[in-house]
């Protein structure tokens, strides 16, 4: 198993320093999210080769492996032209996935959920041209539901994930997004494990109501998905039900920390995340020599 760090709080750092502080920690790997000399958000790449030697000098140096990287693009815009430039952005990210020498990518679907059914559509278009890219060059690619996508909940995205029938395809469980995929983390993590290689870990606050409302935003009934990526304790998510969750399943990916809330505090809240990390490992091992 793979403990990484989304380093996204340190983006503006050098990729030497940035590495240099994951592997002081304890980190083994990291999982570079978008950042804007690399592969910013939803516009193409800006990484040239000296970059990617940069970062690979800093892999080395330091002892890390890069366990995934995580492009966000436009595929299954409803918007034509928007999936189309989106479809050339992921071919040069794959590209210097390859270059920089990284088995997986992980992303989101992209859509819109007030456009579920033409979104799903866009994407089935995109991964037609793409599937074929990533079985040549044997990268692995990831898949999450995320809040304000055309699929939010963890039984849909586990289903389209299993659509795909790729061996290459595999999906992303996001802690953070719990009360957005659903009720039961056990019972979700349990019903993914058969295609689930991959954990995004942070907290998250449960921004609902009683009556199903989301209570912190006004007028009542809007639909703004909020949620903020916390340190583990400073939310609601049942981290000893989800790691005791993928001891059962047997889970033996790519755990990340990816907390995003603490900027002034990046260095703090990654040591934190890896040390309870850690021990949340230890104690659900422990549970099952009981």
């Amino acid at each position: 198993m793979k403990i990484a760090l989304d380093p996204y709080m340190l983006r503006e750092r050098p990729f030497g320093e940035v590495c240099r502080i994951a592997a002081e920690i304890g980190y083994d790997s990291i999982e570079l999210s978008p950042r804007p000399d690399f592969i910013p958000f939803f516009v193409h790449p800006r990484a040239d080769r000296d970059k990617v030697r940069e970062f690979r000098t800093a892999l080395s140096e330091t002892g890390l492996e890069l366990a995934s990287i995580l492009p966000l693009y436009r595929w299954s815009s409803p918007d034509e032209d928007e999936r189309l430039a989106a479809v050339r952005y992921w071919k040069r990210a794959i590209q210097l996935c390859v270059d920089v020498g990284c088995p997986t990518m992980n992303s989101e679907f992209n859509g819109r959920p007030d456009q579920a059914a033409q979104s799903e559509a866009q994407f089935w278009r995109s991964m037609e041209e793409l599937l074929p890219i990533f079985e040549r060059e044997g990268i692995r690619l990831n898949l999450e539901a995320h809040p304000d996508d055309f699929i939010e909940h963890n039984r849909e995205a586990v289903d389209l994930v299993r659509g795909i029938d790729s061996d290459l395809v595999r999906y992303v469980y996001c802690a953070p997004h719990t009360y957005y995929l659903g009720d039961d983390i056990a019972a979700m993590i349990a019903y993914a494990a058969p295609v689930l290689a991959q954990v995004h870990v942070a907290d998250v606050l449960n921004h609902r109501a009683s009556s199903g409302l989301r209570y912190i935003v006004n007028p009542p009934g809007s639909p703004a998905r909020v949620h903020q990526h916390l340190d583990i304790g400073q939310g609601e998510v049942d981290f000893e039900a989800c790691f005791g969750a993928l001891r059962a399943a047997g889970f033996d990916g790519i755990l990340t920390s990816c907390v995003f809330a603490w900027e002034e505090r990046a260095v703090e809240s990654s040591r934190f995340m890896f040390e309870t990390i850690q021990g949340l490992l230890a104690g659900a091992a422990g549970a099952g020599s009981r």
